[in-house]
């Protein structure tokens, strides 16, 4: 007789009707909005923290349930002991801030159909009246939630991840997964698809029951980890509140770039280039990807924009990301200091038990956040440094920058940590090492271009950052009389 794995399901305690309400409720919100076969775009490599998990890795269109081994990933006598991985949220709705701003701009080309009866001065119907009859089908209560499409993202990146480290998601093992996740709507609703494409894996053909019901429970909130900039005082005084932080940003929003589209823009949907501003400008390149990534639709929005477009307003993304969340100020990857040494404790944890053979208490560690919880751990390990700092005046000297944060921070981006235990190890040092993948992807070292490194190697390069930066010191505010450190 095949015994089913232990405990994989506890009691419910809720009423079936109830549960039956809240699956009608939540069939009635997505059912309309499932995802379709993947759509492209031209733009679509130039969406930053918009785009697509699988526009960073085309070949998941084929198969986004198959797993693919990277040949740099370590086998044979080194058997991998501890996964950490640090994963965004999946594909979300628009915020309600940009949903109000695009319901300011298709109001504005309404507007303008008014006032011309809707048609070009030749008498054919332009972009314009197209988008102004294009449904604007986004509502108020979307407000940046997981959409359907993301729950997918998770469910498969569970199953991808569970079919490549099989002896770390084994059912044995089930039960001590660790799952941490920020307290928004979209990262906690990530954990628990994720947990469903675990179910999945188990159990093929088999709906999951409720997150509450399986044995390892939902994923648990912590905000000081997975949003540590919103507990940073130094970062929210100088950075976040500070009208001049990102200075690069809005001067290059008024730059001769920007300007350029500006006319453009203007003179495709035929509305005053004075109406239009950076802000509404960004909400109807970003509607492109919106509906791209969650209806797979190349809507209306997509041709108001050409590639030369799309590359200048990638450049203004990327210049946010890099003055509020990158290198553009010493606070914002130091504030990330605490999860970069939660990781490396969790490790140290596994090291130890494994040397004295003790079975690993937490083999599987799955953090939830968002683009803010990568970007800042990313920038503090030396990642994505290009030579100059981006700014509103070098547009075209960083076309080749390495800071990309569509490439590096897509929707469910992930950094995963795998502890190895290799048993023919000459010495002891030999015996644990560490490989790091970015978006399933090895990521060769920051200070090398080896893809794998000893743990002990790995943490005597990153010592101060283990032993010397205490949160509490960093996130200090500085007296009166200092300034801010900028590079």
């Amino acid at each position: 007789m095949i015994r089913a794995p232990r405990c994989l399901l506890r009691t419910s305690v809720a009423p079936a009707a109830a549960l039956a309400a809240a699956l009608l409720s939540s069939l009635a919100r997505c059912s309309f909005l499932e995802p379709r076969d993947p759509v492209d775009s031209s733009l679509s490599p130039y969406f930053g923290t918009k785009t697509r998990y699988e526009d960073v890795n085309p070949g998941l269109l084929s198969g986004p349930e198959a797993p693919w081994r990277d040949p740099e990933l370590l086998e044979g006598t080194c058997t991998p002991v501890q996964l950490v991985a640090l994963i965004r949220h999946g594909t979300r709705y628009p915020t309600a801030k940009q949903i109000r701003k695009l319901r300011q701009l298709h109001g504005l080309l309404q507007a303008r159909g008014s006032r011309d009866g809707g048609g070009s001065s030749t008498g054919s119907r332009d972009l314009g009246a197209a988008l102004a009859d294009w449904p604007l089908w986004y509502a108020d209560w979307m407000d940046g939630q997981l959409v359907e499409k993301g729950r997918q993202d998770m469910r498969q990146l569970a199953l991808r991840l569970a079919s490549l480290f099989p002896a770390l998601f084994s059912r044995e093992n089930y039960g001590r997964l660790r799952l941490i996740t920020s307290s928004k709507h979209r990262c906690v609703d990530s954990g628990a698809a994720f947990l469903q494409g675990l179910w999945q894996h188990y159990h093929p053909g088999l709906p999951p029951p409720d997150v509450a019901d399986m044995e390892c429970g939902p994923p648990r909130v912590n905000d000081k980890l997975m949003r540590f900039f919103d507990h940073c005082e130094k970062f929210l005084t100088e950075v976040e509140k500070n009208a001049t932080a990102l200075y690069h940003v809005e001067a290059f929003k008024t730059g001769p770039e920007m300007q350029n589209i500006f006319k453009k823009v203007a003179a495709t949907l035929q509305v005053p280039v004075n109406d239009l501003n950076a802000d509404l400008i960004q909400v109807a390149f970003f509607t492109c990807s919106f509906d791209l990534a969650i209806k797979g639709v190349k809507s209306p929005w997509c041709d108001v924009f050409d590639i030369d477009d799309a590359k200048v307003l990638e450049y203004l993304n990327d210049l946010k990301q890099y003055w509020k969340r990158g290198y553009g100020y010493t606070i914002n990857s130091r504030s990330s200091c605490t999860l970069f040494q939660d990781i490396f404790q969790h490790l140290d944890k596994a090291v130890e038990q494994k040397q004295r053979s003790q079975p690993i208490s937490s083999p599987v560690i799955l953090q939830f956040g968002h683009a803010e919880t990568l970007l800042p751990l990313l920038s503090l390990m030396g990642y994505f440094k290009d030579k100059e700092p981006l700014t509103a005046y070098n547009y075209k000297e960083q076309m080749h920058r390495k800071f990309r944060s569509g490439h590096i921070v897509p929707y469910a981006s992930n950094l995963i940590f795998v502890l190895y235990h290799c048993e023919n190890a000459k010495t002891p040092k030999e015996q644990f090492r560490v490989q790091m993948l970015l978006n399933e992807k090895v990521l060769p070292l920051a200070y090398s271009p080896e893809t794998v490194s000893f743990y002990e190697d790995l943490k005597n390069h990153y010592k101060d950052i283990l032993q010397s930066c205490q949160t509490s010191e960093e996130c200090e505010l500085a007296k009166a009389n200092s300034t801010s450190d900028e590079l």
